[in-house]
């Protein structure tokens, strides 16, 4: 939605991963180092998660991972990162 009002696309290579509260706030989800997991295996190269899910150092196979895993608090962090 907030591309769509900024009138700017989002690059094919960027997915997220997080629940928004009503008040902004990115809430962390189940199964993070899954999701992120799957989201390399799909050939994302960025993911915008909660910084406030606990993450392991190294994916799930025990190897560093390929895809830049960025931290975000609130829903205005994301937007400012992304448009500005």
């Amino acid at each position: 939605m907030i591309s769509s009002m900024e009138d700017m696309a989002l690059p094919d290579s960027v997915c997220f991963s997080a629940e928004i509260g009503l008040s902004g706030e990115l809430r962390a989800v189940n199964r993070i180092d899954q999701r992120i997991s799957e989201a390399e295996k799909l050939g994302f190269k960025r993911i915008y998660i909660s910084k406030y899910n606990k993450l392991s150092p190294v994916g799930s196979q025990g190897k560093k991972r390929s895809i830049e895993i960025i931290l975000m608090g609130r829903i205005e962090e994301v937007v400012g990162h992304l448009f500005s």
